[in-house]
């Protein structure tokens, strides 16, 4: 029987979708990726694959995991008949672990991001600081997730205080950026949901109390403001806020589709001049129970409906 499979290395964030496959009694398996076989030599099982695969796998113990996972998706898309679907196959996963490769995509489609330079080493990293010239600004993971190893600095001395210092975090990919500092106009950021390739909502993210905004790990914010699944916050900073601009809408949904995303959260910042500034795409998007519930709109049965809707045209 055909089914859906899930590719992940998570459970703490996949047991809400596979709940809401099993309220829509759709079939399912899921592939955890953090570790595991891969033989090229055989055909894949009829089906839809998607991938939920996280840039920050490593931080649960799961180094190799994003690099497992290409490799089966490049499987899945090679080998695979029409009687297999991938959803957020491998030109997903490039940009899930890649923001270098999310700028100069987001920027080859028009689409203003902040200054970044990509730096490796620590001397090249204090290099990078002269060459961007721009204070404050961010210092931050190329392949990272959670907002980990996300700094704002304020001098150069700062910087190499920090670089050379004993709190000096690296890429897990030994890329750093050096990035400028866009300041929200109000103290929040707006991560806009798509589902299929679609919008679905957009919600408002307090950044004051630092840059780990990830709506569903309370692990990482000692379970303060970040729920996982069905339990809500006692206090939460997310807040599902009216449809973005029309226009906004469609250049989002034109990247996903020339860049073969189906299933994203593209997150950006409003400066106080009004102009947007794109700073992260994640494919392995999850969401805010407490603001979902608020609003009444709930994106894993949204994602559910989707899956079972892709399963059933296979037929």
């Amino acid at each position: 029987m055909e089914k859906v499979y899930i590719i992940h290395e998570n459970m703490d964030w996949t047991r809400h979708l596979t709940a809401r496959l099993d309220e829509l009694s759709v079939p399912y398996e899921e592939l955890d990726l953090s570790e595991g076989i891969l033989n090229i030599g055989k055909e894949p099982e009829k089906g839809v694959y998607y991938n939920r695969m996280s840039a920050s796998s490593h931080t649960r113990g799961h180094r190799y995991a994003p690099e497992l996972t290409e490799q089966v998706l490049t499987w899945l898309e090679n080998k695979g008949t029409e009687a297999v679907r991938v959803i957020n196959g491998t030109s997903a996963i490039n940009l899930e672990v890649s923001k270098l490769k999310q700028y100069i995509l987001l920027q080859k489609a028009g689409i203003n991001t902040p200054k970044t330079l990509g730096a490796v080493g620590k001397e090249q990293i204090l290099n990078a600081a002269k060459e961007l010239d721009t204070y404050p600004f961010i210092i931050k993971h190329n392949r990272a997730g959670k907002g980990l190893g996300v700094r704002l600095i304020r001098s150069y001395e700062e910087l190499d205080n920090y670089v050379n210092g004993n709190d000096f975090e690296d890429s897990v990919d030994g890329i750093s950026l050096i990035q400028e500092y866009v300041k929200p106009v109000d103290g929040h950021i707006i991560r806009a949901e798509f589902i299929g390739g679609k919008y679905l909502y957009a919600v408002k993210v307090d950044s004051s109390d630092g840059f780990e905004l990830c709506p569903a790990d309370s692990c990482q914010i000692n379970d303060k403001f970040c729920p996982v699944g069905e339990e809500a916050a006692e206090k939460s900073k997310f807040r599902i806020i009216e449809r973005l601009p029309e226009n906004q809408i469609e250049k989002y949904e034109k990247f996903l589709k020339e860049n073969h995303i189906d299933v994203a959260a593209i997150e950006f910042i409003i400066n106080e001049n009004n102009e947007v500034f794109v700073y992260d795409i994640n494919t392995n998007t999850n969401y805010n129970a407490d603001a979902e519930k608020i609003a009444e709109k709930y994106a894993m049965l949204e994602l559910a409906k989707y899956l079972k809707d892709e399963l059933e045209k296979l037929g």
